[in-house]
């Protein structure tokens, strides 16, 4: 089964930046991706569908559960990212690595098991071998936006 039948099959609803826009430059002057060759760099992508923003912080304002949903709806985005800047989902070679943020208080111990909810959907999405990649999650004190979940994601195409 392909990427972008799995994507069907999962049920996602993936935007279309094409047509709505990449939101990310709502908060500043940049470009939505840059690729080098086979490698693609995503700008940061956030808990955001339309005009619904998963906002807080985890450990205060949030469970972890709640941040897991975050980080899997900022896997949405990914994709929507990934369509826009080479058309299919079907021409990921592997996902490289995502470096996660997560929002939350100075004691929180599970940054990682919220990471996972971005992990998990790129995992569902591509597979084992293409989808899962090196990861590293930071806890940190605010984002912009006051969202709680933000990934920089590096993607290999075809």
């Amino acid at each position: 089964m392909t990427p972008e039948h799995r994507a069907v099959a999962l049920g996602l609803d993936i935007p279309d930046f094409d047509v709505i826009g990449y939101y990310g430059t709502d908060n500043g002057q940049m470009k939505p991706y840059h690729r080098a060759g086979n490698l693609l760099f995503l700008s940061g992508h956030v808990a955001q569908k339309g005009d619904v923003i998963t906002r807080g912080r985890l450990g205060a304002d949030l469970t972890t559960e709640q941040g897991y949903a975050a980080a899997r709806l900022t896997g949405v985005n990914v994709l929507a990212g990934i369509r826009q800047a080479v058309g299919s989902l079907d021409r990921v070679v592997s996902v490289v690595r995502t470096l996660n943020f997560v929002v939350c208080t100075p004691d929180y111990p599970e940054v990682n098991k919220v990471s996972s909810g971005l992990s998990d959907l790129l995992v569902e999405t591509f597979g084992p071998e293409r989808g899962l990649g090196g990861r590293a999650t930071i806890g940190v004190m605010a984002l912009a936006g006051g969202v709680c979940f933000e990934t920089w994601a590096t993607v290999e195409v075809e």
